[in-house]
């Protein structure tokens, strides 16, 4: 039987390499994206990808999504919570826009689409939830209270969801990623991003595909009796203890 599963945030970076790896894993993909049309009109050209385009941050607007989606794929069977956004500034400096938007977008957007999907699955016996959190919502980072707070809040989320969900099939788990080789880690300034490597004991910048595959492998048959935890992919940057 064909699954289907939903990235938010999907059509670029990480998430692309998300809804991809499910793609050729053999599930039916939604990827979503909040306003980059030209982005998600390339990525559905190359992958032949399905490309939705909602608000995360807006209860109803994900509803509405959810509905056109399960009425072209059907019953949404895995949610990859991958939507983000950074607004970087030292705290003292931080406005509430700044603070709200990454709240919004990166931490409540995980209640918006799980919340509407968790009925369903909890229906059918079968679910699986993947957040994608962050090496910074572990360890926390300057000038990213924010964001870090966010990426902490899924941690927190996610432990909460796996002990409702584990009766009814339903797994909920974190990926941390750590500094990965995307547009957005290669446009940080070459002396800045020599540095950031040379803190990763691995030595390199991680790739998009590795938090792909953990992605997948969390939402599979064989990863029924993991739920709850965190997954650190960060090339042992930082070792939570």
């Amino acid at each position: 039987m064909s699954r289907t599963a939903l990235v938010t945030g999907g059509t670029r970076g990480i998430g692309k390499a998300i809804s991809i790896r499910f793609r050729d894993q053999g599930y039916k993909v939604a990827a979503n994206y909040g306003g980059n049309d030209d982005a998600a009109r390339a990525f559905t050209e190359e992958t032949g990808i399905m490309a939705v385009k909602f608000d995360v941050a807006d209860y109803d607007a994900v509803g509405e999504g959810l509905a056109a989606i399960t009425a072209d794929l059907g019953p949404i069977d895995v949610v990859v919570n991958n939507a983000g956004v950074t607004r970087d500034a030292p705290f003292h400096r931080m406005t509430l826009e700044q603070w709200q938007q990454v709240i919004d977008i990166d931490l409540t957007s995980a209640f918006n689409v799980t919340r509407q999907v968790w009925d369903s699955m909890r229906e059918r016996g079968f679910g699986r939830i993947v957040n994608i959190s962050s090496i910074n919502g572990q360890k926390g980072q300057f000038g990213q209270a924010n964001y870090s707070a966010a990426k902490a809040g899924l941690i927190g989320f996610t432990k909460a969801l796996a002990q409702e969900g584990a009766k009814k099939g339903i797994t909920v788990n974190v990926v941390a990623p750590g500094y990965i080789d995307t547009e957005m880690v290669r446009a940080v300034p070459e002396n800045v991003l020599e540095g950031i490597i040379a803190t990763i004991p691995v030595g390199r910048l991680g790739k998009a595909e590795e938090i792909a595959s953990m992605c997948t492998y969390l939402a599979g048959e064989e990863a029924g009796f993991i739920t709850g935890a965190t997954m650190t992919v960060n090339g042992a940057q930082y070792i939570a203890g």
